[in-house]
């Protein structure tokens, strides 16, 4: 992630991600009581006085707990703290000074960054009383303040701010523009693996307990002349097994991730082949307009025969259909078989969302299909569709200005599709078609 770099660390259950939120000033983080909530790093973009800089939202620090994710969590924090340029260190003036604090005190000391002590739940005079024993923790810049109100955020963002030069900003706003790449599918099939295997560092928390990754989770990646943002997302489950706020609030968090998304890559489970639920997932993406990529993942454990991967694909594509034009990659992210070609057919299929066709071109094109496949004649009328034109949205689609537009009925339209298609590159990407009065 280019830019300039916040990082939020802190104990478990002091309002990280209450705070990371009342940055963003929108509801990203997940947020309980319960603590350890937060096991990823979370990333962000929150704006101030016209600067903008990455916020990271990290899980509660726990110095030396044996617990497998409290474990991971301090490689993490670490990690955030790495790339930050500035460290918000978290603390809650209800609880006073813990042991915990003193311990990420103690880290924190040892960083070059600067670091500014934020005390939370500071909401009234007698409470600002009592956040003053924080400063005995030795850091120079304190703020009082409460992230559920947002009272006193607005000093801490004026001295955030003060830090940020043009160059930073800059280099933060090159991010926009970037393809951005979403990885779904069902929990546990490897989608957190497949981003630590693409950039080659432990990014996020893997683990074979389903529901690890709560949170979706942008990477920017820029290796071998490649520059996308990849989101990674919380396992989509089927609503009936989504029983915990926090699992309603992933399922909700994979969903926004499709549409900040330009490409999904669908990852599936190679011995389980693709469920119900992987084609609701897929159809949702389709039906949101975006480029498809589909993974068969855990392909090594596959007993293979001459045809095995033919015979997969086939059967794959007739269950995918209507829309079955989707580049099918067989991978194997524990053995980092295949993964960059798919990295590859991601950046192709986002090319072909881009594909904008000359109308000259795409008339000539058109007119023969149609002059070689009529249109069905409608009570003694023929359909004549006169001409053809690409229309200027996100996604590709193309409006044919005809005598009858409510008469052409979905086989034909599925003519027009496929000669789009075999005379386009279009491979990955849903087309709509619209007919129009002449």
């Amino acid at each position: 992630m280019s830019g300039f770099t916040v990082a939020i660390v802190g104990r478990p259950n002091v309002g990280k991600s209450t705070l990371f939120n009342r940055l963003l000033e929108q509801r990203k983080a997940i947020v309980d009581d319960v603590s350890g909530v937060t096991r990823d790093r979370q990333y962000g973009i929150a704006e101030w006085n016209g600067k903008t800089f990455n916020v990271i939202d990290t899980g509660g620090f726990v110095a030396n707990s044996e617990d497998v994710f409290e474990r991971e969590i301090r490689k993490q924090v670490k990690i955030a703290m790495e790339e930050a340029n500035v460290l918000l260190f978290m603390c809650d003036v209800t609880t006073g000074i813990t042991d915990l604090d003193a311990d990420v005190a103690d880290l924190l000391r040892r960083s070059s960054k600067p670091v500014f002590l934020v005390v939370n739940k500071v909401d009234n005079s007698e409470r600002q009383l009592e956040a003053a024993e924080f400063y005995s923790l030795g850091f120079d810049k304190l703020f009082f303040l409460s992230s559920i109100s947002g009272s006193g955020t607005g000093e801490l963002l004026d001295e955030v701010a003060a830090l940020i030069t043009d160059d930073a900003e800059q280099a933060g706003q090159a991010d926009a523009e970037l393809p951005k790449i979403a990885i779904i599918g069902q929990p546990n099939v490897g989608k957190s693996s497949l981003l630590n295997a693409l950039i080659g560092e432990e990014r996020n928390i893997v683990s074979d307990i389903p529901g690890t990754t709560r949170d979706t989770i942008h990477t920017h990646y820029k290796l071998f002349q490649k520059d996308f943002v990849l989101i990674d997302t919380a396992g989509v489950r089927r609503k009936a097994r989504v029983h915990e706020d926090l699992e309603f609030y992933s399922v909700i968090r994979a969903i926004k991730a499709m549409d900040e998304a330009d490409v999904c890559m669908l990852l599936l489970d190679a011995a389980k082949g693709i469920t119900a639920q992987d084609l609701s997932i897929f159809s949702l993406a389709v039906r949101k307009g975006k480029g498809m990529v589909i993974l068969v993942n855990k392909w090594d454990l596959v007993e293979k025969e001459t045809n095995t991967a033919r015979d997969y694909e086939k059967e794959l594509k007739q269950r995918l259909a209507p829309f079955s034009d989707v580049p099918i990659v067989f991978t194997s992210v524990l053995q980092k078989q295949r993964i960059f070609k798919a990295i590859e057919e991601a950046l192709r299929v986002y090319d072909n969302r881009q594909r904008k066709i000359p109308t000259s071109r795409l008339n000539d094109v058109m007119l023969k299909a149609i002059e070689a496949y009529h249109p069905p004649v409608v009570r003694g009328t023929p359909i004549r569709i006169k001409y053809v034109t690409q229309l200027p949205t996100h996604t590709p689609a193309f409006a044919f200005f005809c005598n009858l537009p409510d008469d052409v009925k979905q086989p034909y339209k599925n003519y027009l599709e496929n000669q789009l298609r075999a005379n386009f590159d279009f491979e990955g990407v849903p087309v709509k078609l619209f007919f129009r009065k002449k």
